[in-house]
């Protein structure tokens, strides 16, 4: 069955959509006609955009990973993008089956598919609206509050939503009422997409995303850096996807940088 056949009621197959589009380069099925095409514009500009898009994706499971080991048990995931394989719930769950997920987006699509993902959970997962721009606003969420204790330490994820956020003093504010939100032990696991590694491309990828319904601004190491200073680091700090605790046997990537993609995990102390 296309996918059009099957797009939630209302949902908008014209304009193309950066969840989407990732969908797409990850191989997977939730997708539209109008994402494919700016897709296929991006890779003819950037033929890593797949393995990128991969990278991005395996990062996120590590970094999940990672913070269960570490004993956290309550993730809000914040501009979800669509269900694949290996998401938050199916990672932090096989680690540790009593951890909590909520999962934050604000496209209609998107949250017909978690939403899908989810029927006949246990009640430990939850799919709730949020303003991207405004992820803070998802703690003031009755249900959220229902499921998550902010007493004890959660884990935000924000997978490429930072470059969203034009302004960096901004961003860097949505990164700071995050902070406040959070307990000692709490985390920030985040990618941010930058055009460090060909700046001579920024211009032409501007115009693949022109039509596109959310457009992204590449910054420079420095400036994500600041975006994310309210929160201490941990090993290795700041590095692309690939370069992020890679697990042994896992895929070799021989120029990180062209991920495009920096990402970290932040704990607040």
């Amino acid at each position: 069955m296309a996918a059009e056949e099957w797009a939630p009621t209302g949902a908008d197959l014209t304009t193309p959509n950066t969840a989407r589009i990732y969908d797409y380069l990850l191989g997977g099925k939730d997708n539209y006609d109008a994402d494919r095409k700016v897709a296929e514009q991006l890779l003819k500009i950037i033929p890593e955009s797949r393995m990128a898009a991969r990278q991005n994706h395996l990062f996120i499971a590590r970094a999940v990973r990672f913070l269960v080991k570490e004993g956290v048990r309550q993730f809000i995931d914040i501009g979800t993008k669509l269900p694949a394989r290996g998401n938050v719930h199916e990672v932090a769950t096989e680690l540790a089956p009593d951890a909590r997920v909520v999962f934050a987006d604000s496209d209609p699509v998107v949250l017909s598919h978690a939403r899908a993902l989810l029927t006949g959970s246990s009640g430990s997962t939850l799919v709730t609206r949020a303003d991207l721009r405004r992820p803070e606003t998802v703690a003031d969420d009755p249900q959220v509050r229902r499921l998550i204790d902010f007493d004890r330490p959660v884990a935000f994820i924000l997978d490429r939503v930072l470059h969203f956020v034009e302004d960096t003093d901004e961003a860097a504010g949505v990164v700071g009422r995050l902070h406040a939100l959070l307990p000692p032990g709490g985390h920030l696991v985040f990618t941010h997409i930058t055009q460090e590694p060909r700046p001579d491309a920024g211009g032409d990828v501007g115009r693949v995303f022109q039509p596109t319904s959310g457009f992204f601004w590449g910054r420079g190491r420095d400036e994500i850096e600041r975006i994310v200073e309210a929160f201490e680091l941990v090993e290795p700090g700041l590095t692309y996807t690939s370069q992020w605790r890679p697990e042994p046997g896992g895929e070799e990537i021989a120029f990180p940088e062209r991920t495009y993609t920096l990402a970290g995990v932040g704990r607040r102390s």
